[in-house]
Protein backbone atom coordinates (compact mmCIF):
# COMPACT_ATOMS: atom_id res chain seq x y z
CA UNK A 1 0.00 0.00 0.00
CA UNK A 2 2.98 2.29 0.30
CA UNK A 3 3.19 1.95 -3.55
CA UNK A 4 -0.38 3.12 -4.15
CA UNK A 5 0.65 6.40 -0.95
CA UNK A 6 3.30 6.97 -2.83
CA UNK A 7 1.35 7.44 -6.10
CA UNK A 8 -1.78 9.06 -4.99
CA UNK A 9 0.87 11.72 -3.18
CA UNK A 10 2.16 12.47 -6.45
CA UNK A 11 -1.29 12.86 -8.12
CA UNK A 12 -2.43 15.45 -5.55
CA UNK A 13 1.11 17.17 -5.60
CA UNK A 14 1.22 17.94 -9.51
CA UNK A 15 -2.92 18.49 -9.08
CA UNK A 16 -4.33 16.09 -11.50
CA UNK A 17 -7.96 15.52 -11.97
CA UNK A 18 -8.63 12.07 -11.95
CA UNK A 19 -10.78 9.62 -10.20
CA UNK A 20 -9.64 6.51 -8.59
CA UNK A 21 -11.29 3.22 -9.90
CA UNK A 22 -10.11 -0.59 -10.14
CA UNK A 23 -9.32 -2.42 -7.03
CA UNK A 24 -8.39 0.69 -4.52
CA UNK A 25 -11.84 2.08 -5.52
CA UNK A 26 -13.11 -1.68 -4.62
CA UNK A 27 -10.97 -1.71 -1.00
CA UNK A 28 -12.21 2.03 -0.27
CA UNK A 29 -15.59 0.71 -1.07
CA UNK A 30 -14.93 -2.33 1.73
CA UNK A 31 -13.78 -5.12 -0.47
CA UNK A 32 -11.37 -7.45 1.17
CA UNK A 33 -10.04 -8.46 -2.31
CA UNK A 34 -6.48 -7.47 -2.11
CA UNK A 35 -4.82 -5.12 -4.85
CA UNK A 36 -1.45 -4.32 -5.83
CA UNK A 37 -1.77 -1.08 -8.54
CA UNK A 38 -3.52 1.89 -8.67
CA UNK A 39 -5.96 2.82 -11.50
CA UNK A 40 -7.43 6.07 -12.06
CA UNK A 41 -9.48 7.51 -14.88
CA UNK A 42 -8.07 10.87 -15.43
CA UNK A 43 -9.24 14.13 -17.30
CA UNK A 44 -8.05 14.83 -20.88
CA UNK A 45 -8.30 18.44 -20.70
CA UNK A 46 -4.90 19.98 -21.90
CA UNK A 47 -4.05 21.80 -18.59
CA UNK A 48 -4.65 18.15 -17.08
CA UNK A 49 -2.31 16.36 -19.66
CA UNK A 50 0.28 19.19 -19.05
CA UNK A 51 0.28 18.09 -15.40
CA UNK A 52 0.26 13.85 -15.74
CA UNK A 53 3.08 14.02 -18.29
CA UNK A 54 5.01 16.37 -15.70
CA UNK A 55 4.28 14.26 -12.71
CA UNK A 56 4.68 10.85 -14.79
CA UNK A 57 8.60 11.90 -15.55
CA UNK A 58 9.43 12.66 -12.30
CA UNK A 59 9.01 9.05 -11.61
CA UNK A 60 10.46 7.89 -15.07
CA UNK A 61 7.30 6.03 -15.93
CA UNK A 62 7.63 3.67 -18.65
CA UNK A 63 5.09 1.30 -20.71
CA UNK A 64 4.48 -1.30 -19.08
CA UNK A 65 5.27 -4.39 -21.01
CA UNK A 66 6.62 -2.67 -23.79
CA UNK A 67 10.38 -3.26 -25.08
CA UNK A 68 12.70 -1.31 -23.74
CA UNK A 69 14.25 0.00 -26.86
CA UNK A 70 10.65 1.37 -28.46
CA UNK A 71 11.29 4.95 -28.33
CA UNK A 72 8.40 6.46 -26.05
CA UNK A 73 8.16 10.26 -25.65
CA UNK A 74 6.42 10.93 -22.54
CA UNK A 75 4.64 14.41 -22.64
CA UNK A 76 0.87 15.86 -22.95
CA UNK A 77 0.76 14.99 -26.52
CA UNK A 78 1.45 11.45 -26.50
CA UNK A 79 -1.07 11.34 -23.98
CA UNK A 80 -4.02 13.12 -25.69
CA UNK A 81 -2.74 10.95 -28.99
CA UNK A 82 -3.25 7.50 -26.53
CA UNK A 83 -6.20 6.90 -24.25
CA UNK A 84 -5.60 4.46 -21.91
CA UNK A 85 -2.04 3.44 -20.43
CA UNK A 86 -0.10 0.82 -18.07
CA UNK A 87 2.62 2.50 -16.60
CA UNK A 88 5.85 1.27 -14.21
CA UNK A 89 6.94 3.43 -12.23
CA UNK A 90 9.64 4.54 -9.71
CA UNK A 91 6.67 4.20 -7.69
CA UNK A 92 4.74 1.34 -8.55
CA UNK A 93 2.60 -0.01 -11.49
CA UNK A 94 -0.43 2.83 -12.63
CA UNK A 95 -2.94 2.50 -14.68
CA UNK A 96 -4.25 5.98 -16.63
CA UNK A 97 -7.75 5.71 -17.90
CA UNK A 98 -8.83 8.53 -20.39
CA UNK A 99 -12.08 6.17 -20.82
CA UNK A 100 -13.38 3.22 -18.04
CA UNK A 101 -15.16 1.08 -20.60
CA UNK A 102 -19.00 0.35 -19.42
CA UNK A 103 -18.92 3.93 -17.88
CA UNK A 104 -17.48 6.57 -20.16
CA UNK A 105 -14.26 9.55 -20.05
CA UNK A 106 -13.51 11.29 -16.86
CA UNK A 107 -16.86 13.68 -16.58
CA UNK A 108 -18.95 10.41 -16.88
CA UNK A 109 -16.94 8.49 -13.76
CA UNK A 110 -16.81 11.77 -11.65
CA UNK A 111 -20.83 12.12 -11.69
CA UNK A 112 -22.00 10.32 -8.75
CA UNK A 113 -18.36 10.05 -7.05
CA UNK A 114 -17.54 10.11 -3.34
CA UNK A 115 -14.78 11.84 -2.00
CA UNK A 116 -12.21 10.27 0.15
CA UNK A 117 -9.22 11.90 1.78
CA UNK A 118 -6.45 9.36 1.54
CA UNK A 119 -2.94 10.47 3.10
CA UNK A 120 -3.98 14.58 3.81
CA UNK A 121 -5.25 14.72 -0.04
CA UNK A 122 -9.22 14.67 -1.22
CA UNK A 123 -9.87 12.33 -4.16
CA UNK A 124 -13.13 11.23 -6.16
CA UNK A 125 -13.82 7.44 -6.25
CA UNK A 126 -15.95 5.81 -8.44
CA UNK A 127 -19.57 5.56 -7.54
CA UNK A 128 -19.87 1.60 -6.46
CA UNK A 129 -22.99 1.31 -9.08
CA UNK A 130 -20.44 2.45 -11.48
CA UNK A 131 -17.28 0.42 -10.50
CA UNK A 132 -20.03 -3.02 -10.65
CA UNK A 133 -20.58 -2.05 -13.99
CA UNK A 134 -16.78 -1.26 -15.01
CA UNK A 135 -15.87 -4.58 -13.63
CA UNK A 136 -18.81 -6.40 -15.34
CA UNK A 137 -17.64 -4.87 -18.81
CA UNK A 138 -13.95 -5.70 -18.29
CA UNK A 139 -15.33 -9.24 -18.06
CA UNK A 140 -11.69 -9.99 -16.66
CA UNK A 141 -11.32 -13.30 -14.20
CA UNK A 142 -10.43 -10.91 -11.56
CA UNK A 143 -12.77 -8.70 -12.27
CA UNK A 144 -15.43 -11.13 -12.09
CA UNK A 145 -14.16 -12.42 -8.75
CA UNK A 146 -14.72 -9.30 -7.10
CA UNK A 147 -18.27 -8.18 -8.70
CA UNK A 148 -20.10 -10.66 -6.20
CA UNK A 149 -18.53 -8.90 -2.69
CA UNK A 150 -19.25 -5.45 -4.33
CA UNK A 151 -23.26 -5.93 -4.77
CA UNK A 152 -23.16 -7.26 -1.47
CA UNK A 153 -21.53 -4.07 -0.23
CA UNK A 154 -23.74 -1.92 -2.03
CA UNK A 155 -27.03 -4.10 -1.02
CA UNK A 156 -25.52 -3.25 2.78
CA UNK A 157 -25.32 0.59 1.95
CA UNK A 158 -29.04 0.77 -0.19
CA UNK A 159 -29.86 -0.63 3.17
CA UNK A 160 -28.42 1.49 5.17
CA UNK A 161 -29.64 4.33 4.26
Amino acid sequence: MEEVKQQLELLSRYGVECVIVGGVAAALHGSSIPTYDLDVCYARNPANLEKLAAALQTVHARLRGAPEDIPFILDAETLRRGLNFTFNTNIGSLDLLGEVRGIGYYEDVLVGSMTYELFGYQFAVIEIGKLIVAKRTAGRAKDLIAIPELEAIQERQLMDR
